[in-house]
C-alpha cells in the first residue's frame, strides 16, 4: 500500500507541489500529513476528478531546540509566499504540549519525535505524513498502517483524542457527504 500512496501522490499536481514547497524550508524532519494525505487517497478511491477542498495543508515537523511560535509563524509565511495558492499550518510537534492543553482540554506529555507526532493523530487513516527527499524519494510515516486510509475507514486513534472530541471532528467533517464509501466506527 505505501508504493500505490507514493503514486497517488506522484500523480497529484497539488500535493506534489506542496511537498515540494515543504522541502524547501529545509527541514531535518518533516511531512505533510493528515487530511491532505486522507482527501488525495480518499477522492482518488472515489474517482474524484477535482480534489476535495481542505481547511489547510498540516506541515508537521519536529525540531526540540527552538519551540518558539514565532518559529512556525515565520516557516509558515515562508511556505506561503511559495505556494500562496494553498492555505497552511505549519506546526513544531515538539511544542504541542505547550498549548495542547489550553486547546482540547487535557494536558499531554512532550512528544519525542515526529514518527510520535503522527502516531498520535485523531484518527488512523489521517495518522499518515509524506516527505519528499531530496531525490525525490517520498518517505512515508504510517504508524498503524495503511489499512484504514485505503479502506476508508474513520477510526478513532485513542493515543491524544478522546471520545468527545472524536464524536464532534466526525460530525463537523461529515465525510459521507463527499465520500459515500466511507466507514465511521463510532466506538
Amino acid at each position: 500500500m505505501e508504493e500505490r500512496l507514493r503514486q497517488l501522490t506522484l500523480a497529484s499536481p497539488w500535493m506534489m507541489a506542496a511537498l515540494r514547497a515543504a522541502r524547501g524550508l529545509e527541514l531535518t524532519s518533516w511531512c505533510i500529513g493528515a487530511g491532505a494525505v486522507r482527501n488525495l487517497v480518499w477522492d482518488a478511491l472515489h474517482q474524484h476528478s477535482t480534489p476535495s477542498a481542505l481547511a489547510d495543508i498540516d506541515l508537521a515537523y519536529f525540531n526540540a531546540a527552538d519551540l518558539s511560535p514565532a518559529r512556525d509563524a515565520q516557516l509558515q509565511a515562508r511556505v506561503t509566499a511559495a505556494l500562496p495558492q494553498l492555505s497552511w499550518e505549519v506546526t513544531n510537534q515538539a511544542a504541542v504540549h505547550h498549548w495542547f492543553e489550553d486547546y482540547f482540554g487535557h494536558a499531554v506529555t512532550p512528544l519525542l519525535s515526529l514518527e510520535a507526532a503522527v502516531a498520535s493523530w485523531p484518527e488512523y487513516a489521517t495518522a499518515v505524513g509524506l516527505c519528499l527527499r531530496a531525490d525525490d524519494t517520498i518517505d512515508v510515516i504510517a504508524p498503524y498502517g495503511l489499512d484504514d486510509l485505503f479502506n476508508c475507514v474513520v477510526r478513532r486513534n485513542p493515543a491524544r483524542v478522546s471520545l468527545h472530541t472524536y464524536r464532534q471532528r466526525v460530525a463537523q467533517k461529515n465525510y459521507p457527504a463527499r465520500w459515500p464509501r466511507v466507514t465511521i466506527l463510532h466506538e
